[in-house]
């Protein structure tokens, strides 16, 4: 690892991936538009901040937009007499490529100046350069600094380098239009640990002038917290506003105040808008979206909360305390002592998250041209490996491809990887063998990259990350455990996997990557169902039970009673006779499987950890009450418990009818896509449960993306407001809905404990949500007959058969031959 003090050359094999300006202990970047960019660095411990100029810049296909400046366009190293607006570099590649390298002192003037060609060409108006397609190709000022200046960020730095500082906002509503913030509980990673608190309205202003100062006091690289932006950060921000309180959080001699914009953010499988913030010389770090990315991999994390994320990757302490946020601010009037250490738990669980879960965007920032904050959160094809290749290009004055995309989807979609659901049901001592980056090793082995890269970095990139990422692997195996080193190497090679395994999705990624090619991705993928189909061939010819297949791994059922040696050597066997490159391996055992369909199933591991996997089997939108019988139903269906699972089903309709559940248990959380005023637009015709339920309470404004839960009474359906928030009272919600009144609400207001105690739920739509979207998710464990008898809500037996005892009743096993 390199010094801080005395930088070393970065190789000349290594300058695509890693840049080549050996500038080390860059923490933040932050550039303007007009050419100046602030750098942060951190140097033997401190911080040392200079100012440098850059020239703004874009790539484009032609000069036609810019002819019309004569004399004043010149080549970018031609001393000219006369005043120059805008200057160009030709770079080397075919006519159908980004030939040019625009160059203006300032970045609006630039796009103005094309802006205004085009227009004279074109014979009409144009606002944006998005307006004019493709012709032209640009990243932010940020990027355009470390993509011309080879620079990135915490060269020669560790994780555990960084001061990273975590706080926590308590609030008495949800809402800061409805609650004020009480308490923030503020640490870091170098011991610091205070609370600031208002116990009265009238001191929130200096709690949060006081918070400003402290974060300008302890000067963090990082700050960080669970849900940062779309609470923390959105809360406080309005929170400032009405107290007239400027939020200046940032490093000096850049813009001191907090900035907001709007973003479309795609993290794991939907893409959503949200509100981003950035600040001068510190990086904003959301550990939820850390949490959803590791989920969008892993898909067994039941909850995304920060309690429940800390418990599944035990961070928790055992310690921690727990307060239920309806109580939060009522139990800081009792004892705010407890309190203050319920906040502090969460900012130390923070911490315990970023460790966990940040090291890999850490060690990408060492790779990419991109701000740390931005890493965090990118998809790993267009956000991280493209920024690589473009600079790689511009760095031998190449000109990186053009309409590459659409070429190669005029090829025709290619063929997608082999997906085979073999059988449904319950199979015992099930063992998952994978191909380890079947499609990078592909690529590799047989050379198969974009034929658009005339330089073949793409496969170079390719070839030095996986040798890169097997010696980061071995050195943190050789390392002691939870040191400096082995964390490094074990961040550093997690980090490679994500861009190596990016690799392909990236160049079938069509229209949206400049380096895209149908017929190369059609080709790994051909190779990749002949690699699998040799490996499920071996595995039927040595009598296993093949469950289900995809792209590069298999999960199948060996026979009872083999040992974790024998199915290793199984593996190994079957391995042993694949191509050279390629790699099977021996990915893990399971006690039992319940398979539902193709690529949703239940598995339960030898320590009787249940990990429930696709939608089929999940929903964000899941009834509490639901999810609960669902888990335990289908751990006794996997243990061949079938008593247990019919005594669950009568007990929870048991408890539905007697109304022994709260109506929190059966509410239903669901997203809002729809601004008020649409929603009022076709109430007429369709009506929608959440945005009913919303007005029922008199809630009249709510905003798309906020998430509402409410649950059904034989009236109507009922608003559950969040732990802290309080509802008014709606007199008639359904004269209210027909028109016959006016709305009219009590003086008084509802709280969440008000309404999530009710009892007063339909009881019988209840009843049939457990029956069709629940025990229906066991349905392709049991035969139809069996499935009817088990959820029958009745005790009697059917009017045509005589039912078996339960005891006999069977789960439809899947054994091997």
């Amino acid at each position: 690892m390199q010094t801080q003090t005395d930088p070393t050359p970065i190789p000349i094999e290594d300058e695509y991936l890693f840049g080549w300006n050996p500038t080390p202990g860059i923490v933040s970047v932050w550039a303007h538009r007009d050419g100046r960019a602030l750098i942060w660095r951190r140097v033997n411990g401190t911080i040392v901040r200079s100012a440098e100029y850059y020239r703004p810049w874009l790539l484009a296909t032609s000069l036609q937009d810019v002819k019309y400046l004569g004399d004043a366009l010149q080549p970018y190293n031609e001393h000219a007499s006369h005043k120059v607006v805008l200057r160009y570099r030709k770079l080397n590649g075919p006519a159908s490529s980004y030939k040019y390298l625009l160059f203006a002192r300032d970045n609006r003037l630039l796009e103005r100046t094309i802006l205004e060609g085009a227009g004279h060409r074109l014979r009409r108006p144009f606002n944006t350069l998005n307006e004019l397609g493709d012709a032209y190709y640009r990243v932010g000022p940020v990027e355009q600094y470390l993509m011309s200046t080879g620079k990135v960020y915490f060269r020669g730095m560790t994780y555990q380098d960084l001061h990273r500082l975590q706080f926590d906002l308590e609030t008495t509503a949800l809402d800061p239009h409805r609650g004020r913030i009480f308490l923030v509980a503020v640490r870091d990673n170098r011991g610091f640990e205070q609370v600031l608190e208002a116990a009265t309205p009238e001191e929130e202003a200096r709690l949060i002038y006081e918070l400003c100062a402290l974060i300008r006091e302890r000067d963090p690289d990082v700050i960080e917290n669970h849900n940062l932006f779309a609470f923390d950060l959105s809360f406080l921000e309005h929170r400032a506003i009405v107290n007239k309180v400027p939020l200046e959080i940032g490093r000096p001699g850049g813009p001191a105040v907090l900035e907001s914009y709007f973003e479309t953010l795609a993290v794991g499988p939907e893409a959503r808008k949200r509100k981003r913030f950035s600040v001068a010389g510190r990086e904003l770090i959301d550990t939820l979206d850390a949490v959803r990315r590791h989920d969008f991999v892993v898909r067994d994390i039941p909850s995304y909360g920060l309690k429940d994320v800390a418990k599944y990757f035990r961070i928790a302490s055992p310690q921690r305390v727990y307060i239920e946020g309806s109580d939060i601010f009522e139990t800081y009037q009792k004892d705010p002592e407890l309190v203050r250490r319920y906040a502090m738990d969460d900012v130390t669980e923070v911490d315990g998250l970023s460790q966990r879960l940040l090291g890999a965007p850490f060690a990408l920032a060492g790779m990419a041209p991109r701000r740390y904050e931005r890493l965090a959160s990118a998809g790993p094809a267009m956000g991280i490996l493209e920024p690589i290749l473009v600079r790689s290009y511009l760095r031998r004055d190449a000109a990186p491809p053009y309409r590459a995309a659409q070429q190669s989807a005029e090829d025709g979609l290619h063929e997608g990887g082999a997906v085979h659901l073999f059988a449904s049901g319950i199979a015992e001592q099930v063992v998952k063998a994978d191909v380890a980056s079947l499609y990078p090793s592909l690529m590799r082995t047989f050379r198969i990259g974009p034929s658009c890269d005339r330089l073949g970095i793409f496969l170079n990139i390719l070839g030095r990350l996986t040798d890169l990422r097997l010696e980061h692997k071995e050195m943190a195996r050789q390392s002691k455990r939870h040191s400096v080193e082995s964390n490094h190497h074990a961040a550093t090679q997690a980090a490679m996997k994500i861009l190596i395994n990016a690799a392909y999705g990236y160049m079938g990624a069509g229209k949206m990557a400049l380096f895209a090619d149908g017929k190369a991705a059609g080709e790994v993928t051909r190779r990749g169902r002949a690699i699998l189909n040799s490996i499920l061939d071996a595995l039927r010819q040595r009598g296993m039970a093949l469950i289900e297949a995809d792209t590069d791994g298999v999960y199948f059922a060996v026979p009872r009673g083999w040992s974790a040696a024998q199915e290793k050597e199984l593996v190994n066997s079957i391995a042993s006779e694949l191509p050279a490159g390629i790699r099977l391996e021996y990915e893990g055992r399971y006690r039992a499987m319940l398979s539902h369909e193709v690529k949703n199933y239940a598995l339960l591991t030898y320590d009787n950890r249940l990990l429930v996997h696709g939608v089929a089997l999940r929903s964000s939108r899941a009834e509490p009450f639901g999810e609960r019988f669902l888990r335990k139903a289908l751990h006794c269906a996997m243990v061949g418990d079938v008593v247990g699972v019919r005594n669950l089903y009568l007990e929870t309709v048991s408890d539905l009818r007697n109304r022994r559940l709260p109506a929190s248990d059966l509410a239903t959380r669901v997203r809002l896509t729809k601004e008020p005023d649409t929603y009022m637009e076709t109430r007429n015709n369709h009506q929608e449960p959440a945005y009913e339920a919303l007005l029922s309470a008199g809630r009249t404004h709510w905003t798309v993306g906020e998430r509402v839960r409410f649950y059904r009474t034989r009236k109507g359906y009922v608003w559950l407001p969040d732990e802290t928030e309080e509802a008014p009272i709606v007199t008639d919600w359904r004269e209210q809905a027909d028109g016959k009144v006016a709305p009219q609400t009590k003086t008084s207001l509802v709280t969440y404990q008000d309404i999530a105690d009710r009892r007063d739920y339909d009881v019988e739509h209840y009843v049939q949500v457990l029956r069709n979207s629940y025990a229906a998710r066991l349905s392709k464990a049991f035969s139809k007959e069996a499935f009817e008898q088990l959820f029958r809500a009745e005790q009697q037996p059917s009017l045509f058969d005589v039912d078996p005892p339960i005891e006999c009743i069977q789960p439809l096993w899947i054994r091997h031959n």
